[in-house]
């Protein structure tokens, strides 16, 4: 018995030497393949140009830079479109700083594999694939893809894309798709919020939040809003029932229980959080923390441990991920046109101040969305 034990355990001490082996092996071909060719200035030389950030290099925003790139053209099922505004999402600094370091497994580990950064954009069809149907060249347009920073970007027609509302700015419809997806499918799909939910909305004043106040009131829920002092009459008109100031006020301290938490800041404890949550009740970790507390997992780390442990109670407790899409965002869409959702801006920069956007951004004191003109 003895004897057959050693050799199960020499078994599995050889089967780790050989998992961490092949890691060593993966992440070395990961580290020589991360590399990019934009490291310096005037590599650039389009055939076809046009003006886009790009970030050679991971780090604070102040490494982002305009170049001249090459302008893309559109596949058969693809849109051209004229860029006129772009906003601002924590996605974009995090992909900017290649934070949590986790991310440059897929993203490069030394540099940014694709130097292109943003998804939010509106904006105007220039051009149209052969099979596109759904829309034309004149066409005003929002939606989300890959290196949305720029002037022109192309995206498929069944993809992420609609419709811009008439009753928006190119600047307000920019807003619309990271954050108000978020917010929309987060309360209808994971909350199931209506008439009779009770939801709280912890960092109710930021993108997501202002958005995930008024989709709750349209959906019929009674609203509560967590934000500051300076937010609370922006969070009340917006729709919210009642409104808490966390500078004088413990949502987590002993209050009413809600039915349902939507936390876009993560700054409070998992059993905190229990604290405030019906026996029943769903908490819905969006995001949370800034540049300084990332480390390899960030936000990350909260949301497996929150995940993991709600599995353990009878809240359901876990973190969510929307799904960007061309459904939900004509859902949005119509939901702005008639009247019951509009985009809250904070600022307006100009795509040459982009770096002092995304810094303003990260300091996470913006009311609601941070947008790029594109001239």
């Amino acid at each position: 018995m003895a004897r057959k034990k050693r050799r199960i355990l020499r078994w599995l001490v050889r089967g780790v030497a050989v998992l961490l082996l092949l890691g060593i092996v993966v992440f070395a071909v990961a580290y020589l393949r991360s590399d990019n060719v934009c490291s310096d200035p005037g590599t650039f030389s389009p055939a076809h140009p046009m003006r886009a950030a790009v970030y050679c290099a991971y780090g604070p925003p102040q490494v982002l830079r305009l170049e001249n790139i090459e302008k893309p053209a559109p596949k058969d099922d693809q849109l051209l479109v004229r860029v006129h505004a772009a906003s601002i999402n924590p996605l974009d600094w995090h992909v900017i700083r290649g934070t949590p370091y986790f991310m440059r497994m897929m993203a490069g580990l030394r540099k940014p594999k694709d130097i292109q950064v943003g998804v939010d954009f509106s904006g105007t069809v220039e051009a149209v694939g052969s099979k596109v149907t759904l829309f034309k060249p004149g066409d005003a347009v929002f939606g989300g893809r890959d290196g949305a920073f720029s002037q022109y970007v192309v995206v498929g027609e069944n993809r992420a894309v609609t419709a811009k509302p008439e009753n928006l700015t190119f600047e307000e419809a920019a807003a619309l798709p990271i954050a108000g997806i978020t917010a929309l499918q987060a309360l209808r799909d994971r909350a199931q919020a209506g008439p009779g939910k009770k939801i709280l909305i912890n960092g109710a004043s930021g993108g997501v939040g202002t958005f995930a106040v008024q989709i709750a009131k349209a959906l019929g829920a009674h609203v509560t809003g967590v934000c500051s002092t300076r937010n609370t009459k922006m969070v009340r008109a917006l729709g919210a029932d009642a409104v808490i100031d966390y500078t004088k006020e413990d949502f987590t301290a002993g209050g009413p229980r809600f039915d349902v938490i939507l936390d876009n800041v993560g700054n409070r404890s998992f059993s905190e959080c229990r604290r405030a949550l019906a026996p029943n009740g769903k908490y819905i970790l969006i995001g949370g923390g800034g540049p300084e507390d990332q480390g390899f997992l960030g936000g990350m780390g909260k949301a497996i441990g929150t995940t993991l442990r709600g599995k353990l109670t009878s809240q359901d407790m876990r973190f969510f991920i929307a799904n960007m899409n061309g459904q939900d965002l004509a859902v949005l869409a119509g939901l702005v046109q008639s009247g019951k959702v509009r985009p809250v801006l904070d600022r307006t920069y100009p795509l040459s101040q982009i770096a002092e956007a995304v810094a303003y951004l990260e300091k996470g004191h913006a009311r609601g969305k941070v947008v790029l003109t594109v001239e």
